[in-house]
C-alpha cells in the first residue's frame, strides 16, 4: 500500500518520492531539532594506513624530476624509482 495519497502517473510518484526523502532526511530527529543520540557518530572517522607506494607518491610526486611538462605526476618514473627503494623491493602478494 503506498504511503502517499492517490493520484496517477508521475505526480503521484513524485509525491511518494518526497515523502520517502523527507523521512530519510529527518530520520533520528525529535521535536526541537535535537538529533537522536544513537545517530551521532562517536569520534572522527578512522583513516586507513597508507601503503608504502602511497607514502612514496605523496612524498615525491611534487618533485620536478617526477613531473611531466603538463604538470601531472609521471607515474612510470615514480614506479621505477619506488622499486629501487627497500619498500619497493619487498615481495608483493
Amino acid at each position: 500500500m503506498p504511503l502517499y495519497s492517490g493520484g496517477s502517473g508521475e505526480d503521484a510518484w513524485m509525491e511518494g518520492f518526497k515523502v520517502g526523502y523527507d523521512r530519510g532526511f529527518f530520520a533520528g530527529q525529535v521535536e526541537g531539532g535535537v538529533t537522536d543520540p544513537r545517530k551521532i557518530k562517536k569520534g572522527g572517522a578512522v583513516k586507513r594506513k597508507l601503503s608504502a607506494w602511497n607514502k612514496f607518491v605523496k612524498a615525491n610526486a611534487k618533485k620536478p624530476r617526477f613531473r611531466l611538462r603538463s604538470g601531472a605526476p609521471n607515474l612510470k618514473k615514480l614506479g621505477v624509482a619506488f622499486r629501487k627503494t627497500p619498500a619497493g623491493k619487498k615481495k608483493r602478494r
